[in-house]
């Protein structure tokens, strides 16, 4: 995928770009800037409870800087006039083990070992650029990357913010709203504000 240009507004340019290992110092600064990115590094849904907790933040950013040497890259990084203002995970369920392991996302439809099922599971927006669409930016160009990567379904588990408030720090799995205006519909609903959402290739077209 290359560099995507969007206009945020007349006075700020996004593009978004594979995070890939050259761009390492970038992804660090996009997940240090609000939130739990600075100590998670982007790798809770990669690793048991046990595992994770186990980890230092350094040794989480080295298992980073490894997994962004991937092709297709894992995740995208947003930059606002050239800084990195945000980040999203999108990649293959299968690369992302511990989705099967969690109540809260139970309902999909897709066998979890379907390697064609990509997940959309963590957005990271710095706090000085919240407010200007990132989100819906960074789920845009997730789209289209599931989409060129050979995606036939993209998922994902989105917070329904109209059933109850939630505090910004957990809304990193995102919130419906945003996923139904990019197309995507509601698949299951295992709690009232916890749902699960798909983006169908072949139906979309």
């Amino acid at each position: 995928m290359s560099d995507v240009p969007l206009t945020v507004n007349h006075m700020a340019t996004i593009t978004v770009a594979p995070a890939t290992q050259d761009r390492f110092d970038d992804a660090e600064h996009a997940l240090t800037g609000g939130g739990d990115g600075a100590s998670c590094q982007c790798q809770w849904w990669l690793l048991t409870g046990r595992q994770f907790d186990a980890l230092t933040r350094a040794e989480k950013e080295e298992r980073l800087r490894i997994e962004l040497a991937e092709s297709p890259a894992p995740a995208l990084i947003a930059y606002v006039d050239g800084v990195a203002a945000g980040w999203v995970r999108v990649a293959p369920r299968t690369k992302q083990p511990r989705l099967s392991r969690t109540r809260a996302f139970a309902g999909s439809p897709h066998p979890w070992d379907d390697p064609d099922v990509w997940a959309v599971t963590c957005f990271v927006v710095r706090r000085e650029f919240r407010g200007q669409g990132l989100t819906a930016k960074l789920l845009e160009a997730a789209v289209e990357h599931a989409r060129a990567g050979g995606a036939r379904v993209l998922e994902a588990y989105p917070t329904d913010t109209a059933v109850r408030d939630t505090p910004t720090n957990d809304l990193y799995i995102g919130i419906l709203s945003v996923f139904l205006a990019a197309g995507f519909r509601e698949v299951a609903r295992p709690k009232p504000h916890r749902t699960t959402v798909e983006l169908d290739f072949a139906q979309a077209g």
